[in-house]
């Protein structure tokens, strides 16, 4: 399935980002949000525009927490500004700006990263290694207590199968592209800066999705609708997922009691067929699932000629799918949540079912908006 459109934001309503009209207090499920005190402690984070970040702005400022979000530019600054937060002006290599965010806070929360799986790029490095190497030298400096990175799957993916893969899992010694190399290294330096003052816990979701997505979603959407939608050997294999509340939640029972160091898998427990999982989440939008399929050995025939001729072309000529991409969704990636189960008490809070119900209420919900 080729997604080489990156789309980073729904489609506004009447001059407005549809995360704007949503009561900040609809979507937290009050089973967990009083896990952890958080009344009026100081919790930064980043990427709080982004669609995780802005998940947890909505917990965090439920339980209370004076929350501080940087935001790149004005329309982010009013996106986290409407959820409660309070902006903080910058990017990940504004050292003033992490400055300002981290002066006094007790929690940082690293949820910002440049997640293109186009390939390898300077942009996507510097975001992503050396934005994180700067706010964890910034955050021990300014006495930050406890940190949550937000890692992800991908820091294992290379375009094999990974199946049932758990925390002592080894990294690849290659892979499947910029996102999950940068992801990857950024991972090591959190978990290199963790020890007795400054605590650092990782958690790793995969396929993050549910209502307000501005991720994976759209570009299903947008995928289905060119007719550039299209099922890798069929699509059979079995993928893990991770709903937004249950990333959530267990966001936050990481910072109540992951240990220092540790890396937590976090999914929706029960791995799923990729194919019905698809079909389900564009049924709910109202769009009709593919049946186009494109069998595997060509998809990996114009990996390895597509990867020449970029090499060749200087990036003019590419494959209609990168590597990054095809380990992303093309095979089976599947997690072992037992660790996050034992250690911090995780449970998906929110089931398939009642996600993908969800999100038929969201569309209508934006539709009454039009």
């Amino acid at each position: 399935m080729a997604l080489k459109q990156t789309i980073t934001a729904l489609k506004a309503h009447k001059g407005h980002s549809p995360e704007l009209h949503l009561n900040p207090n609809v979507w937290c499920k009050e089973e967990y949000i009083d896990m952890l005190e958080l009344n009026g402690k100081i919790v930064f984070i980043t990427g709080g525009s982004g669609y995780v970040g802005r998940n947890l702005i909505r917990m965090l400022v439920k339980q209370g927490a004076s929350v501080r979000a940087l935001a790149r530019s004005s329309k982010s600054e009013r996106v986290v500004k409407e959820l409660g937060a309070h902006p903080i002006s910058g990017d990940m290599l504004d050292e003033n700006g992490l400055s300002t965010g981290l002066e006094g806070a007790e929690y940082l929360i690293h949820a910002a990263a440049n997640t293109s799986h186009s390939g390898y790029s300077a942009e996507q490095n510097r975001a992503n290694i050396e934005g994180t190497s700067l706010i964890y030298r910034i955050a021990r400096e300014k006495n930050v207590a406890k940190v949550l990175q937000i890692s992800t799957e991908a820091v294992l993916l290379n375009g094999k199968p990974l199946v049932n893969a758990d925390e002592t899992t080894p990294m690849p010694t290659s892979w499947g592209g910029g996102y999950s190399q940068t992801k990857a290294k950024a991972e090591q330096i959190a978990l290199a800066a963790s020890d007795d003052v400054m605590s650092v816990v990782v958690i790793r979701p995969r396929f993050v999705w549910g209502r307000d997505d501005t991720s994976a979603l759209p570009q299903l959407k947008s995928a289905a609708e060119t007719g550039r939608l299209a099922w890798i050997g069929g699509g059979r294999y079995l993928t893990s997922t991770t709903h937004v509340d249950n990333l959530c939640h267990g966001a936050l029972l990481a910072l109540q009691k992951g240990r220092a160091g540790e890396v937590y898998f976090l999914s929706d427990g029960s791995p799923v067929v990729f194919r019905e999982f698809i079909s389900a989440l564009l049924e709910t939008q109202g769009i009709k699932p593919p049946q186009r399929s494109i069998p595997r050995f060509l998809i990996r025939l114009l990996l390895l000629l597509g990867g020449g001729l970029s090499r060749l072309t200087g990036g003019r000529i590419n494959s209609p799918i990168s590597l990054q991409e095809y380990a992303t969704i093309g095979v089976e990636v599947t997690l072992n949540i037992a660790k996050a189960q034992s250690k911090l008490g995780y449970e998906p809070q929110i089931s398939r079912d009642e996600g993908l119900a969800d999100l038929r209420t969201y569309r209508d919900y934006l539709a009454r908006l039009e």
